[in-house]
This record gives C-alpha cells, structure tokens and sequence, in this order.
C-alpha cells in the first residue's frame, strides 16, 4: 500500500523535549514461517536532545496476558540524540537474513528461581506481548511502576500505556514508534509495519554531523510531501547526498528516482532542524 510522508514543523517542535531512551521498535516473528529475519529483536532509540547513559537497566517480557517472568540485563551504554541501539532475541528455524545487533540478549533469567532457559534472548510471541524497559532487574507488575523506563504492550495484551496496546505483528511486521514520539499511549504511539532493524551504527548522528530534533522509521513510495517550507537533502546510508530540493506549501519532492533501500532526509523546516529516516519501498 502506497504510503506518503508529510513533514509538519510543529512535529519537529514537539519531540524537543527531556532526553530519553525508549522502546522503538518490537518485532516477534524471527525465524517464524514467512519472516525474513532469523531472529526476534528490540531496537532502543533516544528521543531526546541530549546524551542519555543507561546502567544496570534490563528488558523484561511476558505473554500478552501473563506476568513479567523473566528478564535479561542490558550492558551500559550511551546513546547520542537519534541513535537507536538494537538488542538481539530468540531465534527461530526460518528466515533468511541475520541481523547486525548491537547487543545479543543472553538467556533470559526468571524471576521465580526457576530454571532458565539454555536459548538466548526472548521466545517472543509473534503476535501480541508485553515488554518493558526497566532502570533496575526489580520485577515490572505494572505499566506505572518506578523502575519502568518504558512499557509496551501489543496485540491483544491486557496491559499497557494510555487507551490500548500497539496493532499486533505477524511474521512479516514489527511495531514501530510514530514520529519520534512517546505520549504514554501505546496505541497512538506505535504502528504496525515492514522491520527495519537499525543498530546504533546507522544513527542519524553518525551520517550526517547534525543534531536531530525528529527522527522515524516510515516510508515512501513516489513523493514526500511537506507541510511547510522546507529546505532538505536526501543522503542515502553511506552518507553521499543524491538530492537536494526546497518545497514549501503543497509542493512535494519527487523520490520516484531514489532506489529502494534506506536514506535519511535532513535539513529544516520552518528554521526547525529535522533529521527523517526514510523507507523507500
């Protein structure tokens, strides 16, 4: 289905907030019938305008209408404005094409004292689940505790944050955060679409020496439109610029000649710096 992609800088404006690390991408499927990628994964991002550290924080899972069992910690890390930080699961028998993690979970702990699993990462539900970002390895009961940094929940599950969980994935599509951004409700926050995982190498930050205020995973097909005026190039993942364009009001960039693959379109739109991670399908 043709998707287009519209700049609004009022949506620039509004991710210029506290520097945090969130859940930005969720995907279940690995290895499943019909995936492409051999393994689940979850990708971190930081929204913020600022660099934020993570120490001693862990990733906690549950079925979609289970309790948080198990958990695996996280290593300490820092993230620039925009870098995404991706964070390898459990793997399946299926799927062509390994991922290039940042990080490979080890097999998960259970909260219980029961025996763990011998597998790495998470089993995760291809479908619906919850998961969470917690500062600490204290077990998550509630979208609203203390230690949690960020709480996900998918498909069918019976907790989550705001009015409803993110749609389900299948085999073939992940969850992934709209816009850049977090306003504590799952359901407006997160869609369901094509994986694109990203590790911390492929960053805005790191293709381009400019600070991002709004960064997204979305995607184009023939055009991108603009809702103001805009001033942008398009650089294509090694960096090199292949195109250059100024839009204002209705006009749209023709991307018909951009071959598939990922880009990052930077520059500004009225006099706000945005920096766009582009899907062209």
């Amino acid at each position: 289905m043709k998707k287009i992609f519209t700049f609004f800088g009022v949506l620039a404006l509004s991710v210029v907030a506290n520097a945090q690390i969130v859940i930005n991408e969720v995907y279940g499927g690995g290895g499943n019938s019909g995936a492409t990628f051999t393994n689940d994964f979850v990708e971190l991002i930081n929204r913020g305008t600022a660099p934020v550290t993570l120490t001693g924080a862990t990733l906690q899972y549950a079925s979609s209408t289970g309790t948080f069992n198990q958990y695996h910690p996280l290593p300490s890390i820092t993230l620039a404005p925009g870098q995404t930080f991706l964070i390898q699961e459990g793997a399946g028998s299926g799927g062509t094409v390994a991922l290039n993690p940042d990080f490979v979970a080890p097999a998960p702990t259970n909260f219980n004292g029961s025996a763990s699993p011998s597998a790495p990462g998470f089993a995760m539900s291809g479908t619906n689940l919850k998961i969470v970002l917690a500062s600490n390895a204290t077990q998550v009961v509630n979208p609203t505790d203390g230690n949690v940094l960020d709480f996900v929940g998918v498909g069918n599950a019976n907790q989550f944050e705001g009015t409803g969980p993110a749609p389900a994935m299948t085999n073939s599509t992940s969850v992934s955060r709209v816009n850049g951004a977090d306003t504590n409700n799952n359901a407006a926050d997160f869609v369901a679409g094509t994986p694109t995982p990203t590790n911390s190498t492929l960053a805005v930050t790191d293709v381009i020496n400019v600070k991002s205020a709004f960064v997204q995973n979305t995607q184009v097909t023939d055009a991108i439109h603009f809702g103001s005026k805009a001033d942008v190039k398009i650089y294509n993942m090694n960096g090199q610029v292949v195109k250059t364009a100024s839009v204002s009001n209705t006009r749209a960039l023709d991307a018909s000649d951009l071959q598939p693959g990922m880009y990052i379109v930077t520059g500004s739109v009225d006099g706000q710096p945005v920096s766009q991670k582009i899907l062209k399908k």
